[in-house]
């Protein structure tokens, strides 16, 4: 397959932004996992200090995703930039969503001044049905989703891509499903997800950074 587009800044910053976001999204499982087992029941919200660093890692892993998708486009075939394309416009939206919300989850939620404010409880808290945990839900499951299985037919040469495609329908079909099952039931939707994307979702981008790495920018050819 023909890479001539893929140059070595492709190559160098796909692998340190893939090995970046997979580390980050590593962090974020552990934080969300603590947080979650905190909790008194699945369905309260996570309080402090998870919270905050649940926030501020969304914050720092969303632009890593983009400039990954930005390589993912590199490295496709001209025959399927369509598809490359594609999935780095829905990464791009999932990005700005996600960082929007979990800023305002970040910085808002902490003063003091809307502690007592009567609308806080319905956009704020970080548990459904509040539109801050409704928007990053849909930011999730939606348009990663999206991103992940457009990017799939991208890679089917060889071992390692299959395995890449194979892990990306997974992680784009878990997390599509968890927005298909959330109006029935909710906390199975949490779990479906975050299997998708927070287990699923780091192994995409270790395989990624790995693929980049085996590339010779410019050319059809993986080292060995």
């Amino acid at each position: 397959m023909s890479h001539e587009g893929f140059t070595a800044q492709h190559r160098v910053t796909g692998q340190i932004t893939a090995w970046a976001g997979f580390i980050v999204v590593q962090g974020y499982s552990i934080a969300s996992g603590l947080g979650f087992l905190s909790l008194k029941s699945p369905l309260d919200p996570v309080g402090t200090p998870f919270l905050p660093i649940m926030a501020l890692l969304i914050i720092l892993m969303a632009p890593l995703l983009v400039v990954t998708m930005v390589a993912v486009h590199a490295y496709a075939a001209p025959e399927r930039k369509v598809y490359s394309v594609t999935a780095l416009a829905f990464m791009i939206l999932l990005a700005g969503i996600t960082s929007s919300v979990n800023f305002a989850v970040l910085i808002v939620s902490s003063q003091a001044d809307f502690a007592g404010a009567p609308w806080l409880p319905l956009f704020l808290p970080y548990k459904w049905p509040a539109v801050a945990y409704a928007m990053d839900v849909f930011a999730w499951d939606w348009f990663y989703a999206l991103s992940m299985l457009c990017a799939a037919p991208i890679f089917r040469e060889g071992r390692l891509e299959q395995m890449i495609r194979i892990v990306m329908l997974i992680s784009g079909g878990l997390s599509l499903l968890g927005l298909i099952v959330l109006p029935f039931a909710v906390l199975p939707s949490i779990v479906i997800s975050i299997v998708g994307w927070g287990v699923a979702g780091p192994i995409v981008f270790l395989l990624l950074a790995i693929v980049f790495g085996r590339t010779q920018p410019g050319s059809g050819v993986r080292r060995a």
